[in-house]
């Protein structure tokens, strides 16, 4: 395949690519709450549990990110017979874009991490697991399968967590499996030995991983292409990518490649997972054709996008290719699809943020439509606005509006600073949307009352409130359009 470096190219083939995932998959389970107060019987906070939620970790996050970004994934996995693996196999099965095989092995516990989170930060985290190889039924069903699934997948992904699926005995017959069909692979290791990972085409290491499977140390640049050309000596791998946190990436290549990629993130909430969204973004990145360099950049841009969020939340690749149009800070990053919307709902609310939903067509922006959005903004911590698409206008308004398509009422509402995010939607009425993102706050002006809002009697339901904002006199965009014809 020819390697291509643009990024938007890159993007559009990823809903072509099939990522093969083998490796450690669990459960990750976060319990939030309040700490206002030291228990009397020791000196440890009293978390006061608010709620909480469970998603599938290790391998099964890497194979959720491949999903995230529009590809496919297959993930070939160890489970226990027991409640938690049960519960993988159903969250798994409800990933319509994920296939899987999973072998189960009676004795074993499914890998179950818990974090207890306040503030958005970890109290503690809890982990119940069975830590050893893989055993030999299980092994012979494991390589079966992986034979099976290598000719349909462009890219292999080893997602290395040392719970036993990777063992000594399966990772050579793996990847000597993957090399004689010519399939890349990708590993993210955990065993400080990177020579059992000897054959595979990229390795990703973090820094402190680094530092012990070299011994030397890795905090300055040339410190840390010292340690890798190690690697490359010691292994044969052509290209070790090593993660270094606030310090962005390192890639070394064969011969003289070599390129320091400083951090894409702005705000860090948590690194749960971040690196299973680099090993997801590489391997998409991969399949569609990019160089190793082309993804790389890539897969450094997802991780400043998840560390955002909390808990081991996926990236998609609308966020991505957002980022890569303008940034975080861009307006291009406000327009998202509802789906897309629903996960950003999610990452706020659990940093206790409060979600603000206010609609309309939007036509031709004017002075009551702004202070509207103020009023609106004021009463939330975060702003959705829902935009009429062009059809729904049309059927509302008459055949001769919109004056302005839903692409530029869009843009232009998320270049307003009170709106944190602008979702367009093609019914008549926004209930859909206002069902799917649950907001906590619902905005209409005055004109309105509180029976005659849409959504007004669900949003109450869960104990949402609605406001009616006060009318700027003399605004409308139907007398404006009026005015202009007349001129």
């Amino acid at each position: 395949m020819d390697r291509i470096d643009g990024p938007a190219e890159v993007l559009a083939g990823f809903s072509r690519a099939r990522i093969l995932v083998v490796g450690d998959v669990m459960l990750d389970r976060f319990i939030y709450g309040t700490v206002e107060r030291i228990s009397p019987e020791a000196p440890v906070p009293v978390l006061r549990v608010e709620r909480e939620t469970v998603m599938l970790g290790g391998a099964g996050n890497v194979a959720r990110n491949v999903v995230g970004l529009g590809a496919r994934a297959t993930l070939l996995s160890l489970v226990g017979d027991d409640s938690a693996g049960h519960e993988v196999q159903a969250m798994i099965a409800a990933e319509t874009a994920l296939d899987a095989d999973l072998v189960v092995e009676p004795g074993r516990a499914t890998t179950v991490k818990t974090r207890y989170v306040s503030g958005g930060h970890q109290l503690l985290r809890a982990d119940r697991e069975t830590v050893r190889p893989v055993g030999a039924l299980g092994l012979s069903r494991l390589l079966g399968a992986f034979e099976a699934a290598l000719e349909e997948h462009d890219v292999v992904v080893l997602s290395d967590y040392a719970k036993g699926l990777l063992s000594d005995e399966a990772l050579p017959a793996l990847i000597s499996r993957a090399v004689a069909r010519g399939v890349p692979v990708i590993a993210d290791p955990k065993n400080v030995d990177f020579t059992r990972y000897a054959g595979v085409t990229l390795i990703k290491p973090n820094r402190k991983e680094l530092i012990a499977a070299t011994r030397l140390p890795a905090l300055h640049d040339d410190e840390i292409e010292t340690a890798a050309r190690i690697v490359q000596a010691d292994t044969g791998i052509p290209h070790v990518l090593v993660t270094r946190g606030e310090r962005g990436m390192t890639l070394v290549g064969p011969d003289d490649t070599l390129a320091h990629l400083p951090t894409r993130a702005r705000e860090v909430y948590d690194v749960s997972g971040a690196g299973d969204t680099v090993l997801a973004t590489l391997a998409a990145a991969f399949a569609a054709g990019a160089t190793p360099l082309a993804a790389s950049h890539l897969a450094n841009l997802g991780a400043g996008i998840v560390v955002g969020k909390t808990g081991t939340a996926p990236i998609r690749l609308a966020e991505l290719a957002a980022a890569l149009a303008g940034g975080p800070a861009g307006s291009g990053q406000k327009v998202l699809s509802a789906g897309d919307a629903a996960c950003a709902v999610e990452t706020w609310r659990s940093l206790g943020l409060r979600v603000g939903f206010t609609n309309g067509c939007f036509d031709l922006i004017h002075p009551g439509h702004v202070s509207l959005l103020a009023q609106a903004r004021a009463a939330c911590d975060r702003l959705i606005v829902g935009v009429n698409s062009d059809a729904s206008v049309r059927r509302l308004k008459g055949p001769t509006r919109p004056v302005q398509d839903e692409t530029s009422r869009a843009t232009v509402l998320a270049a307003l600073s009170p709106v944190d995010m602008v979702v367009v939607f093609d019914e008549d009425t926004p209930m859909d949307l206002i069902q799917t993102l649950k907001p906590d706050v619902l905005v209409k002006g005055a004109d309105y009352t509180v029976a005659t809002v849409v959504g007004a009697e669900f949003v109450q339901s869960y104990g949402g409130r609605v406001v009616l904002a006060e009318l700027s006199a003399g605004h409308s965009t139907t007398a404006t359009i009026g005015r202009m014809a007349g001129s």
